[in-house]
């Protein structure tokens, strides 16, 4: 079976595991129909026995029952109701973790599907399943009970009512043609304004800075009149379709009531008066779940759309499969014949590439932007894939290998730090169980364990959402000792020193010797020459393809000859600079 496959019969299976409790909810509503009709009996009951025969004893009989019936009506609409509530938790249970690890994986390849957009969507198929629109739903076909009740009253007040029910059906797909397109629409405004939203405000100290408020405000405002415009469609539609349904329920009533009337009149409906007025409630109650699901058809195509985009994403981005249990790697890192381009482009941004790094030795790349460095960190982490060749650790393909089992032997800082809200302590540790002793060592290594302990909380200080009250450097020192937290045998650092100054890149270096020292493996990756003083081997990338790779004096000697040729290649020249 294929992996999307896979998934999706997840979803399928979440669904299946719900059939028995639905089955109660079905039996539990089978009764609460009946039960609804109590009230019309009453009436004929005190209408034909109380007023005839003016019997307060009978009254009083029927009063109690009356009372008891709506008890048992209510115990059973709460249960219902649980039982509901119950299923939607249930079902989100089964689910949750699997579209969350999905939508990571998208994320992770930068897939068009890769928003939060699925977590939203699960918020709302799990409460549109306990919602009353749900019980409306169950309640349509179980509303044959109050037809075939009329048809034993009467049959052409029973066939006036089908056809009574016939209407309303085809309001109801009206509804769904006239609204169908203007809510799909909506939403993804809704989704495209949202997201625009969130990635401005993510970078709100530049609009702020270089007055770009006014034009981004405009261009999210564009998103919302649009999504708002298509909403407003859409309930238009709705609501002419809704109000002609609530017409015609309490049209039928009134046509029911005058047709036994007239048939009373015309000695065709001998039930009497009594029967014609339980006649003509029971048509009403007949079209009244059809006219609340057309009340609600906005909440049902939300959460049918909502369940269509869960499952089209669960079957169109397959998750990992976790490879078997291996043993800590070593850290000898291979490269074999690679070529990639990032998620979403065919533009390769990787071509051929093949090298191998050893524990106890650090390898730099070097080169100019754009040459294809971050991409290459990605691959030897293992979060993109390669499109052709391999890159093994221990011999081991990195990309399946299960990251929860290979993640503590791995340090990796990328080029944009990332934090999260919590504590220093927290995110060195990697939001796993804290060893405050590890996180010591990870924090002296990389020199800022005293800046810590001078916060007013030290290790517990908060440091906000993405590290907001830290500086750059800070930042980065914190990534930095995040990657070396546990002691990793593989340790990437995508451009380290970018934001150091001279005693971070002196901390930097240290580090870098004290790690070789401990066996690690150590790939660099930097534009800036002070730390190549302490790497042994250097690889330079330009546009994608080695240009060279070897022990890191023997590069730089020969990028010194290139440099000193006349005229030099230009693509020496970037590599020279970059070195």
């Amino acid at each position: 079976m294929k992996p999307g496959n896979k998934t999706n019969a997840l979803l399928g299976e979440a669904l299946k595991n719900q059939t028995t409790p639905f089955r109660k909810v079905i039996f539990f509503s089978f009764f609460i129909n009946l039960l609804v009709m109590a009230p019309t009996v009453y009436m004929l009951e005190v209408y034909d026995r109380v007023v005839n025969s003016r019997s307060i004893a009978t009254l009083v009989m029927l009063t109690g029952l009356i009372v008891f019936a709506y008890i048992i009506l209510e115990s059973l609409e709460w249960i219902r109701t649980r039982m509901l509530t119950e299923i939607a938790n249930d079902f989100d249970a089964k689910i949750r973790s699997t579209v969350f690890k999905t939508v990571f994986e998208a994320n992770l390849r930068r897939l068009p599907s890769g928003n939060h957009q699925a977590l939203q969507d699960l918020k709302t198929v799990r409460e549109f399943i306990s919602s009353p629109a749900t019980m409306a739903v169950i309640d349509v076909p179980l509303a044959m009970l109050y037809i075939i009740a009329i048809f034993l009253i009467n049959t052409i007040m029973g066939w006036m009512a089908i056809i009574g029910a016939l209407c309303v059906v085809a309001l109801a797909w009206l509804t769904e043609r006239g609204t169908g397109r203007p809510l799909k629409a909506a939403n993804a405004a809704a989704v495209a304004a949202q997201s625009y939203a969130n990635n401005s405000l993510h970078n709100a100290q530049v609009i702020e800075a270089m007055g770009m408020e006014k034009g981004i405000h405009r261009r999210w405002l564009e998103r919302q009149l649009e999504m708002l415009k298509q909403q407003a469609d859409a309930s238009d539609k709705a609501g002419n379709y809704s109000a002609l349904s609530k017409f015609v329920q309490q049209a039928q009533a009134s046509l029911l009531l005058g047709a036994g009337c007239f048939l009373t009149i015309a000695g065709l409906f001998p039930g009497g008066g009594g029967m014609m007025i339980v006649a003509s409630t029971l048509g009403g109650r007949l079209l009244s779940p059809i006219v609340q699901v057309i009340a609600a058809w906005k909440q049902i195509a939300g959460a049918r759309d909502a369940f269509l985009r869960l499952r089209n994403l669960l079957n169109s981005v397959p998750l990992r499969e976790a490879g078997m249990p291996l043993p800590a790697p070593s850290g000898v890192l291979t490269v074999e014949s690679v070529s990639t381009a990032p998620p979403g482009s065919t533009n390769l941004a990787l071509r051929n590439v093949s090298f191998k790094a050893l524990p106890g030795r650090a390898l730099a790349l070097i080169g100019p932007s754009a040459s294809g460095k971050s991409t290459l960190a990605r691959l030897l982490v293992g979060v993109w894939p390669a499109t052709s060749g391999k890159v093994r650790l221990d011999g081991v393909d990195i990309y399946p290998w299960n990251k929860l089992e290979l993640g503590p032997h791995l340090g990796y800082l990328p080029q944009e730090v990332n934090l999260f809200d919590g504590s220093l302590a927290e995110n060195i540790a990697r939001f796993g169980s804290v060893d405050m002793a590890k996180v010591e060592v990870a924090a002296r290594a990389v020199g800022i364990h005293d800046m810590i302990l001078n916060l007013p909380e030290g290790y517990a200080s908060n440091i906000g959402e993405e590290g907001c009250f830290l500086s750059g450097g800070q930042r980065q020192r914190i990534g930095l000792a995040r990657a070396l937290y546990n002691s990793p045998q593989l340790i990437v650092l995508d451009e380290p020193n970018s934001s150091l100054d001279e005693a971070g890149e002196l901390a930097l270096a240290q580090t870098i010797t004290e790690e070789k020292r401990r066996g690690a493996t150590i790939v660099v990756i930097t534009h800036r020459t002070s730390i190549l003083a302490v790497v042994d081997d250097l690889l330079i990338l330009h546009e994608g393809e080695i240009k060279a790779q070897g022990p890191r004096d023997e590069i730089l000697a020969a990028l010194q000859r290139n440099a000193q040729q006349s005229p030099a290649p230009a693509e020496t020249r970037l590599t020279a600079s970059a070195a």
